[in-house]
């Protein structure tokens, strides 16, 4: 595992699952929403963005969380490994209120300067609809991208994805 993409619904925990194989494999961080928002929560153009992407994914090894659907072919193209936090609504939706919680009124280390915690009802719906809308297509991305040689590893619950870190840290480092 050199080039990891970790994808799923907001709330599934993607940064900090981010975080501990950083730790672990010591690949470059890149935490996408850091580099997509602008202060004031602000968009960029789509040409500025999937420029962005195409320097984010040069690198000969990284470990990058988020969505961004409109890049996923580019940003899966460069995987070696894909890993989808296919959990629950509840389970997402706690992890978005969770956050809010601990980020009231400050940025969170993974978005930029001048982007505080926010939880709109917009994102509530995308989190409650997330399963039904967008977990089909990404299921059927997930079967094309095993075929072109890509790990695929899906998890449906957060104990799963520990029991994977552990085997992790089992096996020898070369």
């Amino acid at each position: 595992m050199k080039r990891i993409l970790i994808i799923g619904c907001g709330g599934s925990g993607k940064t900090t699952l981010a975080r501990k194989l950083h730790q672990l494999l010591h690949l470059q961080l890149i935490h996408l929403d850091f580099h997509y928002w602008q202060a004031g929560w602000q968009e960029p153009s789509v040409e500025d963005w999937q420029q962005t992407v195409r320097l984010l994914i040069a690198g000969d090894n990284w470990i990058m969380d988020g969505n961004y659907g409109g890049t996923l072919d580019m940003r899966a193209a460069r995987a070696d490994t894909i890993i989808f936090l296919d959990f629950n609504r509840y389970r997402c939706l706690w992890g978005i209120f969770l956050r809010r919680i601990r980020y009231h009124g400050r940025t969170r280390p993974d978005l930029p300067a001048g982007c505080p915690e926010r939880l709109t009802p917009e994102f509530i719906r995308y989190v409650w609809n997330y399963r039904r809308i967008r977990q089909p297509r990404i299921l059927t991305l997930l079967k094309e991208y095993e075929q072109r040689g890509i790990k695929i590893h899906v998890f449906n619950r957060p104990g799963n994805v520990q029991r994977w870190l552990r085997s992790l840290k089992l096996k020898p480092k070369l």
